[in-house]
């Protein structure tokens, strides 16, 4: 145990986004800088404002548990690089139908939310999706 009362264990790993003492926090050589979000933001918009890939900036924040929820105020690391993200290769072409949401359709389809976004980058917001539009199904 050391001074702080924590457990030390030198085969904790100290890369890429945790600290031994603080391992619901980002590792604080990691990020290029903090931003303060505002009012209105979503990860996906800081991730875009930065240009980062959003799972590269949900990897950097452990200490969000939902992504979906951030607050104003509060601070989230930009990391400095993450690795490419390759596309997801399509299962199917889905044609988007009114009511429809890239949650809903990841949902219809069985995969996760964020695979469904990296396998349509040329859909700049997946929060705006229209009827018509074709969507990529990557495998599950």
């Amino acid at each position: 145990m050391t001074i702080d009362g924590s457990y030390y264990n030198p085969n904790y790993p100290k890369y890429p986004y945790h600290h031994p003492y603080y391992p619901h926090y980002p590792y604080p050589g990691h990020c290029r800088t903090f931003y303060t979000v505002q009012p209105g933001d979503t990860m996906w918009s800081i991730a875009n404002m930065f240009g980062i890939s959003l799972d590269c900036l949900i990897r950097g924040n452990p200490q969000i548990s939902d992504p979906n929820l951030i607050y104003p105020g509060q601070q989230i690391c930009i990391p400095f690089y993450c690795p490419p993200v390759s596309p997801e290769p399509c299962k199917t072409i889905y044609t988007v139908r009114p009511g429809d949401s890239m949650w809903s359709i990841a949902n219809m389809f069985g995969v996760s939310l964020d695979a469904l976004i990296r396998a349509n980058p040329q859909i700049p917001d997946p929060n705006l999706i229209y009827p018509g539009q074709q969507i990529c199904i990557p495998s599950a």
